[in-house]
């Protein structure tokens, strides 16, 4: 049983190249390199675009963050990696850098699942995290509810998103707003400007026939849709779109939606903590609307900071030193990479 690791952590499941280091659950080390301005005029990730970038930020992001950290690839007790989920390509990179790299320095190599990865960041942040805990997950890919009784053995998903995940949402509103990509932090600015009260767009999954069937599950397509027709009906009549009061009253109907299911999980399964991940987790409002409501239920919110919330290697770092620390025993050197790695599959 190690208590203090000192894991390095590889994270290329996106536009993200992410390298962190961490001893125990201080934070030594995060190097990013993004390619996200290569995407943006195609409105989107383009999964060849991603893969190639993070072929040609690997090593210089593994070098800057060992640098940082000021250790070496000896030094380094494990080395974990984002084995999925993701895409195919990028999730290949990674898993190929980080076997290439346990092998020439004989380390072990942990493969991890992503969004567990974005529970673990907490830790650097607030520490220790207590179990059970709920974890709410937002991102562009995922909007998920988890039961986490223990992080090492696995976590309990209760609801996901069945169509658009929140920040995929976002997305495709700033778009329809002429805001530019990844739409999070466009649609979080334009709305400090504008009334979230100015507009009432649908709560998916929501009402009394939803609940019964999908009480913690999400929908957010409708919503992109209502935002949608709203903006063309405005455009039809010749009438200017207040951009900063759709941008508004989507981010709220976003935010209500997320932080009410995810307290009644919680309330549901009688947990006091509540921890938020993923991108969408650094939106301002949804920090806000969280701890407003937690504070009122008792509940104890966690939320990293903004920049811990998107993707990075120091959360892939985290989850390995957790994983070091319990005792879990290392991946396999052929271990693959899964693009679709369940919930349930925490390492591999």
């Amino acid at each position: 049983m190690m208590t203090e690791p000192l894991v390095l952590g590889i994270e290329t499941s996106c536009d993200e190249t992410g390298v962190g280091v961490v001893r125990g659950h201080t934070l030594l080390a995060d190097a990013l390199a993004s390619s996200v301005d290569e995407h943006a005029r195609f409105g989107g990730v383009v999964p060849e675009v991603a893969s190639r970038a993070h072929l040609e930020a690997i090593v210089p992001t593994m070098q800057r963050a060992l640098d940082d950290a000021g250790v070496t690839l000896a030094d380094i007790d494990a080395i974990a990696v984002t084995a999925g989920p993701g895409l195919a390509g990028a999730l290949l990179v990674g898993v190929a850098a980080a076997k290439g790299y346990a092998l020439a320095a004989e380390k072990p190599i942990y493969g991890v699942n992503h969004l567990a990865a974005h529970v673990a960041v907490d830790t650097l942040e607030h520490g220790p995290l207590p179990e059970p805990a709920i974890a709410l997950l937002v991102s562009g890919g995922h909007s998920s509810l988890l039961l986490v009784d223990d992080l090492a053995a696995g976590v309990t998903p209760l609801g996901a998103t069945i169509d658009d995940a929140a920040g995929e949402a976002f997305d495709k509103v700033a778009r329809l707003l002429g805001l530019p990509f990844p739409g999070g932090p466009p649609i979080d600015r334009a709305a400090r400007e504008g009334d979230g009260a100015s507009i009432v767009f649908p709560r998916g999954l929501t009402a009394p026939k939803d609940l019964a069937r999908h009480r913690f599950d999400f929908s957010f397509s409708g919503l992109k849709t209502a935002v949608a027709r709203w903006v063309e009906a405005r455009q039809r009549a010749g009438e200017p779109v207040p951009v900063a009061h759709v941008a508004a009253s989507f981010q709220e109907a976003v935010c209500d939606v997320l932080t009410a299911k995810a307290i009644d999980a919680c309330r549901e399964r009688g947990v006091q903590t509540l921890v938020i991940g993923g991108g969408v987790a650094a939106n301002s409002r949804l920090r806000a609307l969280a701890e407003q409501r937690c504070a009122k239920h008792g509940i104890t919110v966690r939320v990293p900071r903004p920049k811990l919330c998107t993707d990075n290697g120091a959360m892939v770092a985290a989850l390995g030193s957790h994983l070091v620390a319990a005792g879990v025993a290392p991946s396999r050197l052929d271990l693959p990479a899964d693009s679709a790695m369940p919930l349930t599959t925490v390492s591999v």
